[in-house]
């Protein structure tokens, strides 16, 4: 078998769906985390044109881009099938990560926006969150049925959401206006695989805070 080699970054969400993605499928690989602030040569050896992670490495092969290495691995590993079989439904679940990556700066802006600015990215992002609950997940355990898919991995940043409204203050995704999302994130932390991967809640709320506190600073000043 070819070596398989991750390139992330810890606490990237990029780069947990593709931890992710590869424990579901069973698929032993080698993990290095990059040093984002002091780029490794091999970062920028395997992905010269965005310099960014993740990368997968297979065989001496870089594939950049969570999504195109989400769908590369899919197809690479056919085995525990991360997509459905029937080609309409395999568009609906495209359908949907194309919708969660155009819309991830709506749902994270009140992250870093305050006063007048927080208020309308929190309306913003509801607005988003309540299509994606209504049209997107509905009353189905999973974005595509009873088994966790694609849609789920791309989606799963959304499972530590609750983290980023402690450090702001607000509640934006509340279970009384988005029941079947908040049932959705309990059965996505359950998913072995997943729950054993699941990023630390202390570790990502002092990141996230200290990281927020730098960016207000930068733009106070």
């Amino acid at each position: 078998m070819e070596e398989v080699k991750l390139i992330g970054s810890w606490p990237s969400p990029y780069g947990y769906r593709i931890i992710w993605a590869l424990n579901l499928k069973g698929v032993k690989y080698e993990y290095v985390d990059e040093d984002l602030s002091n780029k490794s040569q091999m970062l920028l050896q395997y992905n010269p044109i965005h310099k960014k992670i993740p990368v997968l490495v297979h065989g001496q092969k870089p594939i950049a881009e969570s999504t195109v290495i989400l769908e590369y691995i899919e197809e690479t590993w056919p085995h525990n099938s991360l997509l459905p079989k029937d080609p309409y439904e395999r568009a609906l679940a495209r359908f949907w990560i194309k919708f969660i990556e155009e819309k991830s700066p709506t749902f994270m802006a009140f992250y870093v926006a305050v006063g007048e600015e927080q208020e309308k990215a929190i309306k913003e992002a509801r607005e988003q969150l309540k299509i994606l609950e209504e049209q997107g997940l509905g009353d189905k355990k999973f974005f595509c049925g009873n088994e966790i898919g694609l849609t789920d991995i791309a989606c799963g940043w959304m499972a530590t959401i609750d983290v980023i409204e402690e450090i702001v203050g607000v509640q934006v995704l509340d279970s009384d206006s988005f029941p079947c999302l908040h049932a959705w994130i309990n059965n996505f932390k359950q998913v072995p695989g997943i729950k054993e991967d699941f990023p630390d809640r202390d570790q990502i709320l002092a990141y996230y805070k200290h990281k927020r506190d730098m960016f207000i600073a930068s733009t106070s000043s």
